[in-house]
């Protein structure tokens, strides 16, 4: 059937719907990788979000059973530009369309995607509306992203616990990506993953060596309530941020975070680490970062730097051992570099958090 993107801008796109017929509301993304449809899918990050992929043929490698990042889609819904019905590739179990129909999941195809993108990269990341009905779209009632709680959606309930090796790492959940844990576990980590919500007081319970704050969606404001916790911990024990983990350690000790007009989403972002010249090509899905004159008396220094628009990348601190990285090192966007990340952060577990360190 016929089915339209109705921005909020005005502008409308025609294309072909696979799936529920009731209006989806969400802010519309944009993510500029080849490969790894299935991993965005169901990260957690992409929440409240509809995702225009800009590579012009999308699945046709199908869906297979081990690259799911979450155990459920998260995206609101999936546009392309053209749809491949058949995976031609050996893991595949089903196709991307018999993927999205099994979780209601919207799916829009023969979209102009690059229009859509030339909209979002001059007017920004904006709420949108999929819908059969472009005559009766109604803006007044639909709440940004921006201005929601999406965090209690994703994170767990209970504790989880994974691997069996020395270092027993807690995983603070925002929407974390399952292959952070996996990271974590194949480089020796016995890792219990905790809610968002986890108080410093329930985590000095688990005696962890470190902690790591994951990535989530949404905006990391939203979380103010959190930021003395989150503060305490990272003064006690060897700290790592992903993504909005990176956002929400930087809130906590004094710096603030700006959105960006249409965020960072694809796998082929270039970050350089300041301190060794190195340059990364990596994963990236975020609408935020932080402001590098906001440093300013936090302790904390920008360690990596965007090479496109110079935005900030990563942190370190100067008196704890606090180590944040914007984007993602468990993934491997073709390069697998930055998956060393993980053994930086491993060898500041000797500290125990206990100790100062001076960089």
């Amino acid at each position: 059937m016929k089915g339209y993107i109705v921005l909020e801008n005005g502008a409308i796109f025609e294309g072909t719907l696979q799936g529920q017929q009731e209006d989806v509301h969400a802010e519309i993304v944009f993510f500029t990788g080849m490969t790894g449809y299935q991993e965005v899918m169901t990260d957690p990050s992409f929440k409240g979000q509809m995702v225009v992929f800009t590579y012009p043929l999308i699945g046709n490698y199908g869906i297979n059973a081990n690259d799911f990042e979450s155990g459920c889609p998260q995206v609101e819904a999936v546009i392309v530009r053209t749809l491949s019905n058949a995976g031609y590739h050996y893991e595949s179990e089903k196709s991307l369309t018999e993927y999205c129909q099994a979780h209601s999941i919207p799916l829009m195809s023969d979209v102009d995607t690059r229009a859509i993108v030339k909209q979002i990269r001059e007017h920004g990341d904006m709420r949108a509306i999929l819908t059969t009905k472009p005559e009766s779209v109604q803006f007044d009632d639909y709440i940004s992203l921006e201005h929601m709680d999406v965090i209690p959606d994703v994170s767990i309930k209970e504790h989880e616990t994974y691997g069996s090796g020395k270092h027993h790492i807690v995983v603070v959940d925002f929407g974390y990506k399952k292959s952070i844990v996996d990271a974590l576990v194949a480089h020796g980590c016995r890792v219990t993953v905790v809610p968002f919500d986890t108080t410093s007081k329930e985590i000095d319970q688990l005696k962890p060596d470190g902690v790591l704050y994951s990535n989530g969606p949404g905006n990391p404001k939203r979380l103010q309530e959190l930021l003395s916790s989150i503060k305490q911990v990272a003064k006690t024990y060897p700290t790592m941020g992903i993504c909005l983990g990176h956002q929400l350690l930087a809130l906590a000790f004094g710096a603030n975070t700006e959105k960006l007009t249409f965020g960072h989403r694809g796998a082929n972002q270039p970050v350089i680490d300041i301190e060794t010249k190195q340059v990364y090509l990596t994963s990236q899905n975020h609408s935020y970062v932080v402001q590098e004159d906001s440093l300013v008396n936090t302790g904390f220094k920008a360690r990596y730097m965007n090479i496109n628009d110079r935005s900030i990348e990563g942190l370190s601190h100067t008196v704890y051992p606090i180590f944040t990285v914007q984007f993602h090192p468990e993934a491997h966007p073709g390069p697998s570099d930055s998956d060393q990340l993980f053994q930086v952060f491993i060898g500041m577990l000797q500290h125990k958090g206990r100790e100062k360190v001076y960089a």
